[in-house]
């Protein structure tokens, strides 16, 4: 990838996500520090509480958020400036989580997955959500969700923890799961995640990647967040017991359960 096509993705990843802004005021973005070679400017301000993005395969900018609403960005004539911002779906439970998949927009709401079909040519006339999946959990707290298709072409969805640190019943918390596009098959990949908010896969070796938000309350940068690697399913990644590298939890570890499980320590403790 080109040095300038590196830049334009930098620029609209983080223009995107800065929030809306009212008549009068400016965004900083001479705060932003930059690698070499690198720049930054303002894609559109027209899009309030941006989380996750994807660009279709015909390069518009698909926007979900905390507002309830999705959003289209489109650049009509290619000068990286958005010409115009479209709702495509609203009314949603925090529809943070987009990835586009074979033609279809996915989205992920707090208890279920839904899909906008064919959207790149209705974005004047939105279809109608189409459930794809809706058997996750409906906790607000950790509710929200960053989804992705992987190489095996199925959705990755995270149920987080619904609290700060706790031990619950229902297996599907603190897990991502995975599921086939047509929401079927859905398992657990792998468990004692406590929030991830973003993940992506090694471009040769197919691992998953992954960050987790660590607990709170426990001190001053601690415990660490984390960056993780699942070379393979079934792996368990510490929460609620274990953070980082070494601090075990004052409540859940290292006792009962805890010393029958094999922990897969960080790659990054941040």
């Amino acid at each position: 990838m080109a040095m300038g096509d590196r830049a334009h993705l930098v620029l609209l990843g983080v223009a995107a996500l800065l929030p809306s802004c009212g008549v009068g005021q400016q965004i900083r973005l001479d705060k932003i520090v930059l690698p070499e070679g690198f720049r930054i400017e303002v894609y559109s301000a027209d899009v309030p509480e941006a989380r996750e993005m994807v660009f279709s395969p015909n390069g518009i900018l698909f926007v979900g958020s905390w507002s309830g609403k999705v959003f289209a960005i489109i650049d009509q004539d290619g000068d990286h400036k958005a010409d115009r911002v479209a709702v495509v779906a609203r009314g949603l439970d925090q529809p943070v989580g987009v990835d586009f998949h074979e033609g279809d927009l996915y989205i992920s709401a707090v208890d279920r997955v839904v899909k906008l079909p064919s959207i790149e040519n209705r974005i004047d006339d939105p279809p109608a959500p189409v459930v794809v999946n809706e058997s996750f959990p409906d906790d607000q707290h950790h509710g929200w969700k960053f989804i992705r298709f992987g190489p095996d072409n199925r959705l990755y969805v995270p149920i987080g923890a619904p609290c700060n640190v706790c031990l619950r019943e229902d297996p599907r918390y603190s897990t991502i799961m995975r599921m086939k596009p047509d929401g079927s098959e859905l398992e657990i990949f792998a468990e004692g995640i406590r929030n991830t908010v973003g993940f992506d896969w090694h471009p040769t070796t197919g691992e998953l990647w992954f960050t987790e938000n660590g607990r709170d309350w426990m001190g001053d940068n601690r415990p660490p967040d984390e960056l993780n690697r699942a070379a393979e399913p079934g792996l368990h990644f510490g929460f609620p017991y274990l953070h980082g590298y070494t601090v075990w939890d004052p409540v859940y570890g290292p006792i009962g359960k805890a010393k029958e499980i094999r922990f897969v320590r960080p790659e990054i403790a941040l």
